[in-house]
């Protein structure tokens, strides 16, 4: 280690957006690039993370705030070098994970428009939650192996 260089043990981000679908990608960028520092796989960054953060920021601000300019989300994401977890507060009344994850490839599901995100989130990262903490919380993590 060079003199003056500190090892890092963890990174934060802390973010709060208004409910507006446009501030999306700068945070999804964001996550991403923190993630690129830390030399996170490529099909991690390139895939994972920028679908499954971008479901979760779209499920937020379209389904728990309805797009409400009042509301806002909030979102913060914390990187180790074995793992990255990231949770997407919004202020809407929350949901049944269970309940409202189908498999969208079942031969009743295979037309509906909605109920992809969160089965995408699950296949794309190591552990999907749900809790409320003051509002809805949904919680990403992606183990780095």
């Amino acid at each position: 280690m060079i003199a003056g260089e500190m090892e890092r043990d963890t990174e934060t981000l802390d973010v709060r957006i208004s409910s507006d679908v446009r501030h999306i990608d700068m945070v999804v960028a964001d996550i991403v690039r923190l993630a690129a520092s830390w030399e996170y796989q490529r099909k991690h960054l390139a895939l994972n993370l920028p679908v499954a953060l971008t479901e979760a920021l779209s499920n937020a601000i379209l389904r728990g705030n309805r797009e409400d300019p009042a509301k806002s989300v909030r979102v913060r994401a914390e990187l180790t070098a074995e793992r990255l977890v990231v949770e997407v507060s919004d202020e809407g009344v929350g949901f049944d994970l269970a309940a409202c994850t189908a498999d969208p490839t079942a031969a009743g599901n295979i037309m509906r428009e909605d109920g992809r995100g969160l089965f995408l989130m699950q296949k794309l990262m190591t552990r999907v939650e749900r809790f409320t903490d003051g509002g809805n919380v949904v919680r990403l993590v992606l183990h780095r192996g």
